[in-house]
């Protein structure tokens, strides 16, 4: 499948990388429910090491896997050496043909800037400029950029996202919160669309688009080609099918216990397939999304997190179904804060 950012159908509805959160497992997950056109949402693979891909880290490299159900992919690299990333894009295009890349020049967690990687290439754009030229040489598909506001001055993508036009990347994302924000505040919109009047290329939103109604309302207000979704999406990959009902007009349908737990099964499968019986383990934190905000399952959750075994997860997702919760389960997301949102997923 080809990717053209330029010719795909607008609006660009995606699913953000986000580290620990959007593997394999995930992405198959959202990729099966009711899809958004013939091909379903756009999915962004969680970040990995350039350096770790050419070293041929074992670890990173599995991350690396993809599954057809999954596709369109477009894999994040992160790194600041124009020579490796170019290598790691070139092996992984070999190897796995993701539809596209995407280089995280937005990225605040220490971390990752600390060591120049992340929003820290926005304050060195020739470096950004080689990254983006040997990344384009090496590889033969579409090449995106995922950027902040600024560091700390959220006028600094203006004069940024220049750069990465004209060294010929293929769209630009946008998180509009500067580094020195972090997750603090509110992401501006009115910027975003403010960019988006300056640009040649694609731009996709990014930043507080929670909901089905956000998703709405943010492509109108910066008129943006696209939005990615991030936290919006963990605990509700049914949020890409409520965007395509409310851009229809109509009202997105609240999710049943019954397809809740559904979901919850088919995504332990597919977890459990990615990483073993310890991914029982693992899979835990999938658990406090789906359940965040679901009246009467408190005291399920206290007990699936305690729960060993894919079995055990099963008896106790049945015993919810059998015993009913309040209002049959249903999840009234716009009732959570975004700040909130963001804070809860920080924190873990």
């Amino acid at each position: 499948m080809k990717l053209d950012w330029r010719a795909w159908p607008r609006p660009i509805i995606a699913l953000s990388p986000m580290a620990d959160m959007t593997d394999s497992a995930f992405c198959r997950s959202v990729r099966t429910i009711d899809p958004i056109g013939p091909v379903g949402p756009i999915v962004f693979r969680e970040m990995v090491s350039a350096e770790a891909v050419v070293r041929k880290n074992n670890k990173t490299l599995a991350m690396t896997d993809l599954h057809p159900d999954e596709r369109p992919i477009v894999q994040q690299l992160f790194g600041s050496d124009p020579d490796t990333l170019s290598e790691a894009a070139r092996i992984l295009e070999a190897e796995h043909r993701p539809e596209g890349f995407d280089v995280n020049m937005g990225c605040p967690v220490y971390k990752i800037v600390h060591n120049f990687n992340g929003a820290a290439l926005m304050r060195e754009p020739a470096l950004a400029t080689k990254i983006i030229q040997k990344i384009k040489a090496a590889t033969t598909v579409p090449l995106s950029i995922k950027i902040r506001a600024g560091w700390d001055d959220p006028r600094e993508c203006f004069a940024f996202a220049r750069v990465i036009e004209e060294a010929g990347a293929d769209l630009i994302t946008i998180h509009g919160r500067t580094k020195t924000q972090g997750y603090s505040g509110q992401s501006d919109w009115d910027l975003i669309g403010e960019l988006k009047s300056t640009l040649s290329i694609p731009l996709l939103a990014n930043g507080d688009v929670h909901t089905a109604p956000l998703a709405v309302q943010a492509l109108r207000q910066t008129a943006a080609d696209g939005v990615l979704i991030a936290r919006g999406a963990l605990g509700n990959p049914w949020i890409f099918s409520q965007i395509a009902d409310a851009l229809a007009g109509q009202t997105p349908a609240q999710v049943t216990l019954e397809e809740r737990v559904r979901v919850i099964k088919q995504h332990l499968t597919f977890h459990l397939e990615q990483y073993g019986a310890q991914g029982v383990t693992t899979f835990r934190k999938h658990l406090s999304w789906y359940f965040r905000g679901v009246s009467g399952a408190r005291p399920f959750k206290e007990r699936l997190h305690m729960a060993g075994s894919a079995q055990a997860v099963h008896e106790l997702l049945d015993e919810m179904l059998s015993d009913g919760l309040p209002h049959d389960g249903l999840c009234s997301r716009d009732a959570v804060h975004p700040a909130a949102a963001e804070r809860v997923f920080m924190s873990k």
